[in-house]
């Protein structure tokens, strides 16, 4: 006969399994993973700008990842214009790119329309040193006709090929100052006075935001290779009210591109788990696959893989208590749902929270554990428990949101 120690023992190793090792039908999860893309769209940064003009590391500094590539993910939606979902497997935020302005042979009424219906924010870049951007001030000043209160950020980039030989940024930051102008090179503030003097006044209210940014990568030699991205930071906040710069970064003490980039995917899975824990038995089964897609994701971004060295040691420091915890939510959340009336309305939103919360604070635990890890130092219990408690409260507040404008 089966003893109780022997019972609790054989459902922490199934419980275990079902978290770091679910067996699972992946085409199913990937319908899941298809319906919370669905759900929840990202919201969508409109990029103009010619060839050339800095679009790339735009994007590769707003996502936090050194090695994001336009070339790959982009997907076609119309014949010039292209979607970029970040991250790619659940996207927090879409940006959408056109072919060069100004190109020959190349109408972009097409994609103008098109984005205009898509768009929740506009970021035009322009070179610093190229004093030809008709095209690009020409649809800044249409678009602003039709869309009088929509804010728009434009970038000057590129700013070290306007330097003179061995020149390098005016530190710190001069632009958010009043009078900057006499703190930079001449022919800098010359090329950037001249753009702006070119636009002139915009049509309608919105807010205008000009920011010259120098993006470049480490080996390009100019330090900091992100120069101006907290003010361009600071543009997204203001031109959004906040709520685009909150959901491509969350926390505002993110600062380390691969801590932001863990983030952002945390985010995307959480968001994923409002969609699938909904489901009435459905997320019994899921939830874990998805944590478990999200924690193989977190061990790439990181840079350690989960080994089985790894595997014992962050559950061992969780503890028994936790992973019995983790189950009983579990199967709490799939049983209300099923309750005829109550399931439906209550359960349904209490498993989509619950299951989003959860989601979320393992991915933030796992994050940490893997970075104290791989510097050698590993987190106390006490410490790994508190991180994943904080974070929960934290999942609550998103999946919260995320429900919100939802049923708005």
């Amino acid at each position: 006969m089966m003893t109780i120690k022997m019972r609790i023992g054989n459902f922490g190793e199934r419980l275990w399994d079902a978290i770091f090792r679910p067996k699972i039908d992946e085409q199913a999860l990937n319908a899941a993973l298809g319906k919370a893309r669905a759900a929840h769209p990202p919201p969508v940064v409109w990029l103009l700008g010619k060839t050339q003009a800095g679009k790339t590391s735009i994007i590769r500094s707003l996502t936090g990842s050194p090695d994001a590539e336009i070339g790959n993910g982009f997907q076609s939606c119309t014949k010039t214009a292209r979607f970029y979902d970040h991250p790619m497997d659940l996207p927090i935020v879409r940006f959408l790119d056109t072919q060069g302005l100004g190109e020959v042979a190349y109408d972009p009424s097409e994609d103008i329309a098109f984005c205009e219906s898509q768009a929740h924010l506009i970021i035009a870049v322009i070179k610093a040193g190229d004093s030809l951007q008709d095209a690009v001030f020409g649809v800044l000043r249409t678009v602003r006709e039709r869309h009088p209160e929509w804010p728009v950020i434009i970038v000057q980039s590129c700013l070290h090929e306007v330097y003179s030989p061995g020149v390098g940024h005016v530190q710190p930051y001069p632009f958010t100052v009043s009078g900057w102008e006499s703190s930079v090179p001449g022919d800098l503030a010359r090329c950037l006075l001249f753009q702006r003097n070119t636009l002139g006044v915009l049509p309608g209210k919105g807010p205008v935001h000009w920011v010259p940014v120098d993006l470049t990568l480490p080996e390009d030699g100019f330090s900091p290779p992100d120069y101006g991205l907290e003010s361009l930071w600071a543009a997204i906040e203001q031109a959004s009210a906040m709520q685009l710069e909150n959901r491509l970064r969350g926390d505002r003490g993110v600062r380390d591109l691969r801590q932001q980039t863990a983030h952002q995917h945390i985010v995307g899975y959480a968001k994923a788990a409002v969609a699938v824990g909904a489901l009435p038995m459905v997320d019994l089964a899921m939830i874990p696959a998805l944590q478990m897609k999200m924690l193989h994701s977190l061990g790439e971004i990181h840079g350690g893989e989960w080994n089985k060295r790894r595997i014992s040691e962050f559950g061992g420091l969780l503890g028994g208590g936790f992973l019995a915890g983790y189950g009983l939510r579990l199967v709490g959340r799939s049983a209300i749902k099923v309750i005829p009336g109550y399931g439906q309305t209550l359960g349904a939103a209490y498993g989509a929270v619950t299951s989003a919360a959860v989601t979320f604070a393992l991915g933030k635990t796992a994050s940490y554990y893997l970075e104290c890890s791989l510097a050698g130092k590993l987190p106390g219990k006490a410490t790994l428990r508190d991180v994943f408690n904080q974070a929960l409260n934290t999942g609550k507040g998103i999946a919260t949101s995320f429900l919100g404008k939802e049923q708005a």
